[in-house]
């Protein structure tokens, strides 16, 4: 395809925002650059829309992967030319919480070294598939639905939380057998990971762990400080000693080596799940679902938070994960609306 295909089928779904412009910035100027608001069209959308949570930017192969859970596939974007893979006929299952019936399936997915890890609620399993031809290779069932599925480079392995029994799951990257059950006094929720530790929170309890990757004990317990709602996402600048942490509607700056001290906090609208972190440009990327906006920030190397741009996005939005291009990609909640594409968020020209 030529290059020109890539604007057109990025574009192809109606143009959600036109030009966002970009707030003051530390050291620079407003309406410096700006922000395009799109949307990345998923193939198997209905009326009911698409359910997604976590998805994930392969760099190696420039591709979104996109865990399309009530559609029962995951769709592989590239990112070049907006053209689209899919992996289909994956499992799903009904699901009733409360009074919520919906339909799960993939829901997670974690680049790893040459595979792609992808969660599914439809079988609480965590299969791996290539990076490149999408093929299938090993897999396992877990006895709990799986919720964040991540790749941890340093010991080639494959960690799980499953919070309906407080629970994660460590499996050997190569063959995804069980090593280990860590069991904790709350629910997993979210993930970071550095050469030494694994970072996830405890939603239920408002509290912020720090687990070491050998031991698999816990090596530091922090509060959150979010409230009754919890912490959710979590991203780590190990350089910078610096571990960020998403309540339902701001980010906090924590210090790891001074007791997980709050250095800053920045409110950005209600409905914030997971994030992203850009370590090369100190920025973090927060979508606020029911807020309807992605908020950018830049932290220094104190931990100040400072606003760099707030951008309007549909409400639903969240989950970003931001390309080596810059472009930023994010899933949505369908308890906020029927929604069946990925809303991209591209920086513009500058002035």
């Amino acid at each position: 395809m030529t290059p020109r295909r890539r604007i057109t089928n990025r574009t192809h779904v109606a143009l959600l925002a036109a030009v966002v412009s970009l707030a003051a910035a530390r050291g620079g100027k407003a309406g410096e650059a700006a922000y395009v608001v799109t949307s990345q069209h998923l193939p198997g959308g209905s009326d009911a829309g698409i359910s997604m949570d976590y998805i994930a930017f392969d760099p190696a192969t420039h591709s979104l992967w996109v865990p399309a859970g009530n559609t029962g596939a995951v769709d592989v974007v590239d990112t070049r030319d907006g053209s689209v893979r899919q992996i289909p006929g994956l499992p799903t299952a009904d699901v009733t919480t409360g009074e919520r019936k919906r339909v799960v399936g993939p829901s997670s997915a974690s680049v790893g070294d040459g595979w792609v890890y992808v969660g599914n609620r439809g079988d609480s399993s965590v299969c791996a598939f290539d990076q490149r031809t999408l093929a299938r290779g090993a897999c396992h069932k877990l006895d709990a639905m799986p919720d964040a599925v991540v790749y941890v480079a340093p010991t080639k392995e494959v960690w799980v939380t499953t919070p309906r029994d407080d629970s994660i799951r460590v499996l050997d990257a190569a063959k995804l057998e069980e090593k280990a059950k860590l069991g904790f006094e709350g629910s997993p929720e979210g993930y970071a990971v550095d050469a030494h530790r694994f970072y996830t929170n405890l939603e239920d309890k408002d509290r912020t762990l720090a687990i070491d990757l050998a031991t698999r004990k816990t090596a530091a317990t922090w509060k959150a400080n979010c409230g009754e709602d919890g912490p959710r996402g979590l991203r780590v600048d190990a350089a910078g000693g610096q571990l960020f942490v998403a309540c339902t509607a701001r980010v906090e700056v924590l210090d790891i080596a001074h007791g997980g001290a709050v250095l800053s906090t920045l409110d950005t609208g209600e409905g914030v799940d997971d994030f992203d972190y850009v370590p090369a440009t100190h920025l973090l990327y927060v979508g606020a679902a029911k807020a309807g906006r992605l908020t950018v920030a830049r932290v220094d190397a104190h931990g100040e938070l400072t606003l760099v741009s707030t951008v309007k996005t549909p409400q639903g939005t969240r989950n970003p994960v931001v390309a080596d291009d810059g472009v930023v990609y994010l899933a949505h909640t369908l308890s906020l609306g029927a929604l069946s594409d990925v809303t991209v968020v591209s920086p513009g020209k500058k002035d």
